[in-house]
């Protein structure tokens, strides 16, 4: 009887630390996504941002799972479309993030790649995403010449914001997303 209390107990602290974990996570890339919207524009390059919400996937993807990656990003979107957006905003961004996040996950996995070609993965395959929603949208396919100038930005981008993940991944502590009590993962 005992033990199964101790059990319990601590999956209950297991459960805590991971809705805190995630919840942490995801108020950080809502913070990050307000943060990035009072960044002007980059009129050269229409539609073009920084994203530096990924920061908080690629480490997710990285320290946590990909599951938790995923979820993150769905939950950030949403609300972040909810708070700052509408409707439109939510469609690309779910289209850009899901392909993203799917695609950062399968190269993750493969294991062949740094934190930073996955995030350059990452950007690239966030604007393919946003430009065939788009296409779909807009009824055209006339828009998918736009993608040579966002494969570009999405490199760019997609290479600091790999650069700043894999120096997170490497000195957060483990036990900041460790479902183990003891602190390990």
């Amino acid at each position: 009887m005992k033990d199964n209390k101790g059990k319990n107990n601590i999956r209950q602290k297991q459960y805590i630390r991971s809705v805190t974990s995630h919840g942490m996570l995801v108020a950080m890339a809502i913070v990050l996504s307000w943060l990035e919207a009072q960044i002007p524009a980059f009129f050269a390059v229409p539609g073009m941002k920084l994203g530096i919400t990924n920061i908080v996937v690629v480490t997710a993807l990285y320290k946590m799972s990909s599951p938790s990656a995923m979820g993150i990003n769905i939950l950030r979107i949403i609300l972040v479309s909810f708070m700052f957006g509408g409707p439109s905003a939510m469609i690309y961004s779910l289209s850009g993030g899901m392909l993203s996040t799917l695609i950062m996950i399968l190269l993750k996995k493969i294991r062949h790649f740094s934190i930073t070609a996955v995030s350059i993965a990452g950007g690239v395959f966030h604007n393919i995403g946003q430009v065939a929603a788009a296409a779909v949208i807009l009824n055209t396919d006339g828009i998918f010449w736009y993608l040579s100038v966002l494969w570009f930005t999405g490199m760019v981008t997609g290479t600091l914001i790999g650069i700043l993940s894999s120096q997170l991944v490497k000195r957060l502590p483990d036990s900041l997303f460790s479902l183990r009590s003891g602190g390990t993962k």
